[in-house]
């Protein structure tokens, strides 16, 4: 898992440390000293702690006046133990929403495993984002995340598209895509 980095070819457009408004802002990062891990396997030092032990994320661009965040994620997202929706709604998103983010994509390619617990922080987000014409999007879930994702009906407030070509595109072109592919699942 060291060897997994957080997307970078878009660092020269958007860094969350450099952002004052980013929750991350003002982190330093080390490329040699790898501290954080998942499970005792270590991962790649550019990876932002947000309160989860299993899950971590990696902001990599934020558009304030189209108001979107695109968001990498790794790791295992335990929402039956670790809460990591509620954490990550509380210390994360909920700030990102009060700089006028209402659509959020989250990459999330590199989470192996989802357990579910209730829907309730799901439905939470929907209805706060739906009044602003918002959404959450989830890219590239694997299989096995994905079946557990919809088994738990949680497709009701976020929706899952696999989406493999992102990384080929522009931060504004990947989202003009999802933009455009959520219009019309919502119409």
């Amino acid at each position: 898992m060291q060897d997994i980095e957080p997307y970078f070819n878009w660092r020269h457009l958007y860094a969350a440390e450099e952002d004052d408004r980013s929750p991350f802002f003002g982190r330093t990062y080390s490329e040699f000293e790898f501290s954080q891990t998942i499970y005792n396997y270590y991962i790649h030092p550019q990876w932002d702690e947000f309160g989860s032990r299993t899950l971590y994320m990696k902001i990599l661009f934020v558009d304030y006046e189209q108001g979107y965040a695109i968001i990498e994620l790794i790791g295992e997202w335990n929402d039956a133990i670790e809460n990591d929706i509620m954490t990550l709604r509380r210390d994360i998103t909920d700030i990102m929403f009060k700089d006028g983010i209402t659509k959020f994509i989250l990459i999330a390619e590199n989470v192996l495993n989802f357990h579910s617990s209730d829907d309730s922080y799901y439905e939470e987000w929907y209805e706060q984002l739906e009044d602003d014409g918002g959404w959450v999007a989830v890219l590239d879930m694997p299989q096995q995340s994905q079946h557990d994702f919809k088994r738990s009906r949680l497709t009701n407030y976020v929706a899952l598209m696999d989406f493999p070509q992102w990384r080929t595109l522009k931060p504004e072109l990947v989202f003009q895509q999802v933009d455009n592919w959520m219009l019309r699942q919502l119409t």
